[in-house]
């Protein structure tokens, strides 16, 4: 299994639009707008490597309203459960 994380500039008045076209995206495990440099974030799991060209510069070159695209591969995956600890620093409970 290959994970991706694409990050993506929008269309200033499309973000909702294009994340929600994104979100369609096969391989598009999670899609998030965020804060920052960056409008949105797509978590892409793909069976294959070769996979990852079809899915970014296939399908997301045309999905309306990207400006600009980063993508990283990951490396190695660690437990949810300690990634979601890591999420819930400094919030209140």
């Amino acid at each position: 299994m290959v994970t991706a994380i694409v990050m993506i500039q929008a269309e200033r008045h499309q973000v909702q639009e294009t994340a929600e076209a994104l979100a369609g995206v096969p391989g598009a495990r999670e899609v998030y707008s965020v804060t920052g440099e960056w409008d949105i974030v797509v978590l892409l799991k793909l069976a294959r490597y070769e996979d990852l060209d079809d899915v970014v510069t296939g399908h997301l070159r045309k999905v309306p309203g990207i400006a600009r695209t980063q993508t990283m591969l990951a490396f190695r995956t660690y437990s949810e459960e300690l990634l979601d600890q890591g999420f819930g620093v400094g919030l209140g409970g």
